[in-house]
């Protein structure tokens, strides 16, 4: 290979568009041809990352996202990787028909590491049969900061024990054995962890106080239990650690922060950054520096960066000087190339298109989801509990998770959203007066005053009240409803669980898999049966 085919394996691009040979616009303005399938033909990328949102909007069904795999890996003279963002839960690319479930910490509150490697085994089936070979997934976070406002519920635990068991479970799901055609490669991510953040890196650059110490004590465990089940790669933090790193880079440009894991962890494979297009690692360094600094602070791929054209005549421009060695760029792409090669990609990266609809969102497949999804809902107060309904009112936090609570109990929606107006809340209230039950939707409650005032009102009317918190589970700390549920999840499998838990169909088996801080505090391990 050239020294320009070796730098171009390091780069993961983003695309535009659904079919690999359909002109976008955004590809034309973004790289300068129109098609995915000239993307990939004309920078010949080690990978691509597929995205569901409207700039980069990549999937649909899954016959599709099959025949764009497939597309791009024609135009490709090395296979490539080609990954997406299928945590489950709260990040969550490829939507039904696929088979979805509740996220990580409802599988942290499910303490069943056979579940947790069952649902990414699940997952990893149904991404190969679409041509995705590689998921940016599990998060390995440990969520030590209740106020976190980007992992949360993306992460199992605030205990880096329990974080470490489901993580191991997971990469061992995601990666079955080598030349697998039914595992794809892991990534745990965010090291070296981004669960003590207060900020979100997408909009700026946190900064995380840890000493060497705490780090191993707290955020180390679940990436030393990945790298001992053989993950195939491992993502980076756009954050600062200053009693780490006093220079104030950020952990993906940070030397110190990567031996941790070199070193300190022994990981020999594939270290990969986060999003080069995210705040967290462009403030202090322009786009053309980024992608030199990372390797050189030994990072192996840089994802996204936001000129791709410029970002690899920068790395050959950095070996042609002398900023950078051949050997230093040989040792990435062969970190890179061992891991398409171990996965089956190399000899194998197309997919039949025609056996898509029978692998994906599968009869199997969606029961064993809902199983696990019925063993994570935690019960944290109760004094009404199992109840039958036939009247209930599902009120609160968003509209189609209100809609489908309710038509599972055969009772009436009426969403209020995240901030209930005053006339909404007395609507809810008049409702609540002919109810039989009424259940309230939570998502970020202690920051809502609004949700609180619903919640407040509608215990006020006598009515036996049921609060759902359907995001993070810190809600429950911050209003006394009698009768306190969290799901971890918004997902319709989730709904169905509490329809089951609060109906007696279901006895409640989750335990809080992180302390709740508040007025009402909980610890984690709590969880009510009956």
């Amino acid at each position: 290979m050239s020294l320009e085919q070796k730098v171009a394996q390091l780069f993961v691009t983003y695309v535009h568009g659904q079919a690999p040979d359909e002109v976008h616009p955004d590809n034309l303005r973004d790289f300068g041809v129109g098609t995915p399938a000239e993307v990939v033909a004309e920078y010949q990328p080690g990978g691509v990352v597929y995205f569901d949102n409207p700039t980069r909007d990549n999937i649909d069904t899954p016959e599709q996202i099959a025949r764009l795999s497939n597309g791009l890996q024609r135009a490709s003279r090395v296979p490539l990787t080609v990954a997406t963002d299928q945590e489950m839960g709260l990040v969550t690319r490829i939507g039904a028909p696929a088979t979805q479930f509740p996220g990580n910490m409802a599988l942290g509150a499910g303490r069943r590491a056979q579940d947790a490697e069952r649902a990414a085994a699940i997952t990893a089936r149904e991404l190969r049969a679409m041509g995705v070979n590689q998921d940016f997934a599990p998060d390995a976070d440990v969520n030590s900061n209740p106020d976190n406002p980007v992992i949360g519920v993306r992460s199992y635990s605030g205990d880096p024990a329990l974080a470490a068991e489901l993580t191991a479970a997971q990469v061992r799901g995601y990666q079955q054995r080598y030349l697998s055609p039914h595992g794809v490669s892991a990534t745990a991510k965010h090291f070296p962890g981004h669960g003590d953040t207060a900020e979100d890196s997408h909009s700026t650059l946190p900064r995380v106080d840890r000493t060497v110490e705490e780090w191993r004590a707290i955020d180390a465990p679940p990436f030393e239990a990945a790298i001992g089940a053989g993950v195939d790669s491992i993502m980076t933090a756009h954050i600062r650690l200053p009693r780490i790193d006093p220079s104030g880079e950020p952990a993906t440009l940070s030397k110190p922060a990567i031996d941790l894991l070199r070193h300190d962890l022994g990981y020999d494979g594939v270290v990969i950054t986060d999003s080069l297009g995210m705040a967290g690692v462009r403030q202090l360094h322009p786009d053309a520096e980024i992608p030199v600094l990372a390797l050189k602070a030994g990072v192996d791929q840089l994802l996204m960066p936001v000129d791709l054209g410029l970002a690899i005549d920068s790395v050959v421009a950095a070996v042609r000087g002398g900023e950078l060695t051949e050997r230093r760029i040989d040792q990435s792409a062969l970190r890179v190339l061992r891991m398409k090669f171990l996965r089956g990609v190399l000899s194998d990266p197309l997919v039949d298109e025609s056996r898509v609809a029978g692998s994906v969102g599968t009869p199997q497949h969606l029961a064993a989801a809902q199983a696990i999804t019925d063993r994570t809902v935690t019960v944290v107060r109760n004094e009404a509990l199992p109840l039958k309904t036939t009247s209930a009112l599902v009120t609160g936090w968003d509209d189609g998770t209100t809609r489908t609570l309710a038509g599972l109990l055969g009772g009436t929606a009426l969403p209020t959203g995240s901030t209930p107006s005053e006339p909404r809340i007395a609507q809810a209230v008049r409702a609540a007066a002919s109810a039989d039950l009424v259940v309230v939707l939570t998502n970020a409650l202690s920051g809502e005053p609004a949700q609180q005032a619903l919640l407040t009102r509608l215990l006020a009317v006598g009515k036996p009240v049921v609060a759902v918190a359907v995001g993070n589970p810190y809600d429950v700390a911050h209003t006394a409803a009698p009768n306190w549920l969290a799901c971890y999840s918004h997902r319709p499998g989730s709904m169905a669980a509490v329809a089951k838990v609060i109906t007696g169909e279901v006895r409640p088996s989750g335990r809080l898999p992180v302390d709740v801080p508040g007025p009402t505090p909980y610890p984690i391990g709590h969880g009510v049966t009956w």
